[in-house]
């Protein structure tokens, strides 16, 4: 075998460097003393990188090897893994030097003249001592596994073990700022303190225990933050070097994912050099959160870019500049954050209602049109007209932007104690909880009123358009060619409890997933009444439109009627946790369930999801058990029934009508698989006792074993031999021929298809007339229904072209809308009057 040595994973007191790091050497060539980074306040910002400064893939890396490889890079991995020991050891010695101190000032604390406060101490060292024995836990276990190592040694548990437990890095990180003002403050102010924070002893590792080296205070707690991401650097490793048929591999690959995972949740922290600024008096204002918002200005919307620095809020606007200049911001208004109030529930003043708003089918149009553009582009690109991707892409980027204009709902509105009040919508409560989170964290402090002078506020200005952090708008035309165009298809998800919670509570989960740019709600679950720990066990099929991550939000829920926000008429529910989860289609692309879990504010929620294609869900497949109802054809259950409309939309549109007509989300939010499946294994057998199981159940199951019940119809309620004439009735540009043709049409369905039809058309329309409550308009229930009442069969789709998976929004999906959208538009259409008329047209279609 070939030698190998601990140089090819080289480590230093500063934590694991990686495969082929270089050694430290000293201008002159000769080896140095091991080396501890000594610079002052380092970026928090987690982020896992490589030793050549680039960011590390998300993606688990394949297993490398192969035949005679497979023995090598076992011996590959046991260097890893020492390395990394050896790294943790001077990790473990960094945090005993912290933590040296504690007793001796803690005792100091209760006399006359403290060196610092309990208070002060607690705020300094928080959670130094939990961090510092899930590493000591960690090398223990591990030590003895290289010690005593074979091929068949297994650490991947215990990696999944301190990754299930970074939480506590994240309350570490939320605390780090305020640590390190802290100790600052505290050093200026006690000399005593000062020595001692400068002069922090690290001892050796092992071999050299009297080797010690001195260390700044400020250095050592930036160790923690700098260590959670040189643990992900080890797992690409130790994964690279796995066989993928060791029984390390997949705990490996699932230790990665967690750690991803939780890095991506904290990785919008701020590098607090980056982000400062100087005030005239020679205070540090930092840039804490900035980002695109919608502001509602004189009744019309207006993009802007939100400055939140640490003791003012800044709205600001991109100044139109001539081709070839630098883009510049010109500031509309700034609030000093001692002046903002956020609005409450009593004083909300004007309502959105006078808001500017497209409708919902502009809305579709013009995701319609992005999804040709990006079609387009791609020939383009092909046949390479340079010329043309450019005009294309800029056309995609005005509908882009349109469309992230118009879409936001949710309001946010602050106030200055002037009495001057602003408007933002935000398509998302999850964004609106970060604004007022951060918001309220900053006013807890003791913040002065501040006054800019017109050159202040103009070099502040400027000075914010170099420290943003997000640059660009969230457009398809401004992302990389390499970036990922997001997932299409179904994401199955089950949402199974949480954990954490300190007091009962009554609590739920909302799923949110990004789609054209902006995040859509797109499921909730049951309140779980009065509990600490909820199990929900619940689950969903959310529909994903180049889909990049899922976002859990968890409420209490509120029942107090007197709690309404005046701006949508609406309960305020409190939101006691929020993280995401990057949607990685290589971990998510697999037949088998995969489970996760989120941090949220000390809260764990636990939950599982894959994903299947569009092509595999909407797939109509005939039942082979033609004794039930769902997938065998409405003529043969009608007749069975002796029925004029199915037993099973009869049933759920009564439900649904006498229970959740006012449902906000009714046919759009997801209702829980399970639950859905379980109706419908009722509805086949016909269970007896089907009516009780529809009383007790969650109203938005009901509605969607209705949606389910048409589209697994084996073909469509319209009928696959009228696909065709729909498509072109439609499509008629004179009203008068559309109106005969689309009436003429509705003539020519089997009677069955018609009754029902008909009947389910009355009922959208009993919903849409409830709008103002339940936010359900007849063309929400268009695009909720109407590709599930016309989309054809398989074998009726494989004759036509081949759609990408991308291709959601095609002019064939919109024109189905479009069928249904026109007959919910129609005045009362009746099967008798339509069958008296027959006379007067042919029956030939």
């Amino acid at each position: 075998m070939e030698h190998l040595s601990t140089r090819d994973f080289n480590y230093n007191n500063d934590g694991y460097d990686g495969e082929g790091a270089e050694d430290r050497k000293s201008q002159d060539g000769s080896e140095t003393m091991p080396f501890i980074d000594e610079s002052p306040t380092m970026s928090p910002q987690l982020c896992a990188r490589g030793p050549d400064g680039e960011a590390v893939s998300p993606t688990p890396p394949e297993g490398l090897l192969a035949g005679g490889d497979i023995e090598k890079g076992l011996e590959m991995k046991k260097l890893v893994l020492s390395g990394f020991l050896a790294s943790e050891e001077i990790y473990i010695n960094q945090l005993e030097a912290l933590l040296l101190p504690i007793k001796a000032l803690k005792a100091g604390a209760t006399t006359s003249k403290p060196v610092l406060t309990v208070e002060q101490i607690e705020t300094i060292f928080y959670k130094i001592q939990d961090i510092h024995g899930i590493h000591k836990e960690f090398y223990d276990s591990l030590l003895p596994h290289i010690q005593q190592w074979d091929d068949k040694v297994t650490v991947g548990d215990l990696f999944q073990k301190l990754a299930s437990q970074l939480g506590i890095y994240k309350a570490f990180v939320d605390n780090y700022k305020v640590a390190v003002e802290t100790a600052e403050k505290c050093a200026q102010a006690n000399t005593q303190f000062q020595k001692i924070s400068e002069n922090l002893k690290v001892k050796g590792p092992k071999e050299s225990k009297d080797l010690t080296s001195t260390v700044t205070m400020e250095a050592l707690l930036y160790k923690p933050i700098d260590r959670v991401t040189r643990s992900t650097l080890v797992l690409h490793d130790l994964l690279k070097h796995t066989p993928k048929d060791h029984p390390d591999f997949p705990l490996l690959q699932d230790a990665l994912r967690i750690s991803q995972n939780f890095l991506s949740s904290i990785n919008e922290e701020i590098d607090p050099r980056r982000t400062a600024v100087t005030t005239p008096k020679g205070e540090s204002r930092q840039l804490i959160k900035d980002g695109f918002l919608v502001e509602v200005s004189e009744g019309s919307r207006k993009l802007r870019h939100i400055f939140l620095f640490t003791d003012l809020l800044l709205c600001a606007k991109m100044k139109k500049t001539a081709v070839g200049k630098h883009q510049q911001y010109e500031c509309k208004w700034y609030i000093p954050l001692a002046d903002l109030t956020l609005q409450t529930l009593d004083d909300s003043a004007d309502s959105t209602h006078h808001v500017q708003t497209l409708p919902e089918h502009e809305l579709d149009e013009m995701k319609n049109k992005i999804c040709v553009f990006k079609s387009e582009i791609q020939k383009e690109k092909g046949k390479g007209q340079s010329r043309v991707v450019d005009r294309l892409r800029k056309k995609m980027n005005e509908q882009e932007s349109c469309l992230l204009l118009h879409s936001p709902s949710i309001p946010f509105r602050i106030h200055n104690k002037n009495g001057k009040s602003y408007l933002f919508l935000l398509s998302s409560d999850y964004e609106r909880s970060e604004w007022r989170e951060n918001i309220e964290k900053l006013q807890k402090k003791d913040l002065p009123s501040c006054v800019l002078s017109t050159v202040e506020l103009q070099v502040l200005t400027g000075t914010s358009f170099k420290l943003r952090t997000v640059h660009n708008i969230p457009l398809t035309s401004n992302k990389d060619d390499e970036e990922s165009p997001g997932m299409y298809g179904f994401l199955h998800v089950i949402v199974h409890s949480a954990t954490g919670f300190k007091e009962s509570a009554n609590l739920y989960c909302t799923l949110e997933v990004d789609s054209f740019g902006y995040y859509v709600g797109k499921a909730k679950t049951r309140v779980f009444r009065d509990t600490t720990e909820p199990h929900w066990n619940e689950e969903f099929e959310i529909e994903l439109e180049g889909s990049q991550c899922l976002r859990i939000l968890c409420y209490e829920k509120c029942y107090d009627k007197s709690k309404l926000n005046k701006d949508d008429n609406e309960i305020v529910d409190k939101i006691v946790g929020k993280g995401q989860v990057q949607l990685d289609p290589q971990t998510v692309q697999s037949k088998n369930w995969h489970m996760d879990v989120i941090e949220m504010n000390g809260i764990k929620v636990e939950f599982s999801m894959k994903f299947s294609s569009r092509d595999l869900s909407l797939k109509r497949t005939p039942s082979k058990k033609q004794s039930g109802v769902f997938g065998v054809k409405i003529s043969v259950v009608t007749k069975r029934e002796r029925s004029k409309v199915p037993y099973i939309v009869r049933q759920c549109i009564e439900e649904v009508e006498k229970r959740g007509i006012e449902e906000v989300g009714i046919y759009r939010i997801s209702g829980v698989a399970t639950d859905i499946q379980a109706l419908k294994a009722a509805f086949d057998t016909n269970t007896k006792d089907i009516l009780v199981m529809l009383s007790d159940m969650d109203i938005n199951a009901i509605a969607g074993t209705l949606k389910l019940y048409f589209r697994e119809l084996p073909e469509p309620l319209l009928t696959d031999r009228l696909y065709p004439a729909f498509m072109e009735g439609i499509a008629l540009s004179d009203p008068a021929a559309k109106e005969n043709c689309m009436m003429h049409l509705l003539r020519s369905l089997p009677d069955p298809n018609l009754i029902t039809f008909l009947t389910l058309l009355e009922h959208l329309k009993r919903v849409a007339e409830k709008e103002p409550i339940n936010k359900m308009s007849l063309h929400n229930l268009a695009t909720v229904f109407g590709p599930t009442l016309l989309r054809p069969s398989e074998n009726e789709t494989s004759k036509a072209h081949v759609t990408l998976a991308s291709d959601i929004w095609s002019h064939d999906v919109m024109a189905q809308v479009q069928v249904l959208l026109y007959y919910l538009q129609h005045q009362p259409i009746s099967f008798s009057e339509l069958k008296r008329n027959t006379l007067y047209f042919s029956t030939d279609v």
